[in-house]
């Protein structure tokens, strides 16, 4: 008599608690569409609205009147809302898969205040000024400070727990708003010209921006797109994940980078945004489940309509001047969060 020793399935049960096919493609095309309308809404709308055919020349670049050079200014602050929103929320989708944390998010981890952190001292210090090395400096910053955090919460028994890095990621991040602070206050010239980008906008987009930093978020977006199935595994744990073939330390190194990317990239392009990647993932759980291979890029939609549909609300609420959509993002995601978190238990999140 022979026997065979019992196969091992690969798929981690994890994805198999999701929701049905039928409702995963239902809230896909429901949020694409919701993408269509803020986008739309974001090229209309503002301190002048505009009617359909001033809208349709002014996206194929017309400016002969002030509606059609309006939409040609709104097109590029739409597209950078939108890539940066989808930034934060793949990249907080990816930080709570890798810390099996429900509170990582890039601001509470403190990765993009180290991220401007280190932009504002190549300002202020070295006399940075090329939008690229802007975002090189910015993405050294954001792994600098991703590891620091990492290594604090590491510290003493039971190694990185996701309460020790959300307790060591408030901690980094207020002392390195106050280094911020440190740096900007003598030296007004520095002060008055990244003010308003310490709050965080999308005003002033331009498709040479968008085209500086489209790659290093293109590049960031597939890196953790490629560790969905290994973050299916690490929700299971660990020691499940190696038994199950799974690389634990490669696949979190790598899921870790391409947030950081990600982070790094938005971060200076748009300032710091807060709120984006913590309240998205867990909207998106409710959606459509707990397999990454949906999550993450209904995480990467939903933060494109999320963050454009707070820089359009900034703009209304304020006519004829704005809000800045870095404090949109806080006013409406903590609702959302709130709310979340009273109709779904913490320990399902």
């Amino acid at each position: 008599m022979t026997t065979t020793a019992p196969r091992l399935d690969p798929t981690p049960d994890v994805t198999r608690r999701g929701r049905p096919a039928s409702v995963r493609v239902t809230w896909l095309l429901v949020v694409l569409v919701m993408l269509t309308g803020v986008a739309v809404a974001s090229v209309a709308f503002g301190v002048r609205s505009v009617g359909w055919s001033d809208l349709l020349v002014g996206v194929a670049g017309g400016d002969e009147d002030i509606a059609q050079a309006a939409v040609a200014k709104r097109v590029p602050r739409t597209v950078l809302a939108m890539i940066v929103g989808a930034a934060l929320g793949l990249a907080g989708a990816v930080m709570q898969g890798v810390t099996r944390n429900p509170l990582a998010d890039p601001g509470i981890l403190g990765v993009t205040t180290g991220a401007s952190l280190f932009v504002v001292t190549g300002i202020a210090f070295f006399g940075l000024a090329s939008p690229a090395a802007f975002i090189w400096v910015a993405i050294v910053g954001a792994g600098v400070s991703a590891v620091f955090v990492y290594a604090v919460g590491s510290l003493g028994r039971g190694g990185a727990t996701p309460l020790k890095l959300a307790l060591a990621g408030a901690a980094s991040s207020a002392a390195f708003s106050s280094l911020i602070s440190a740096i900007l206050l003598p030296r007004i010239d520095v002060l008055d010209s990244f003010r308003f980008w310490q709050i965080g906008g999308v005003g002033g987009a331009t498709f040479a921006k968008i085209e500086q930093v489209l790659p290093f978020l293109a590049v960031g977006a597939l890196i953790c797109v490629a560790t969905a199935r290994g973050l299916n595994s690490l929700a299971l744990g660990d020691d499940v994940a190696s038994g199950l073939g799974e690389r634990v330390a490669t696949t979190r190194l790598l899921a870790a980078a391409g947030a950081i990317l990600l982070c790094g990239a938005a971060t200076a392009v748009a300032g710091p945004i807060a709120f984006v990647g913590l309240a998205v993932p867990h909207l998106c759980r409710l959606l459509v489940g707990v397999d990454h291979r949906w999550l993450l890029p209904f995480s990467a939609v939903v933060g494109a309509v999320l963050l454009t549909a707070a820089d359009i609300v900034g703009r209304l609420v304020a006519n004829p001047g704005e809000v800045d959509v870095g404090i949109m993002t806080a006013l409406l995601g903590a609702p959302i969060f709130i709310l979340i978190v009273r109709r779904q238990k913490v320990r399902a999140l």
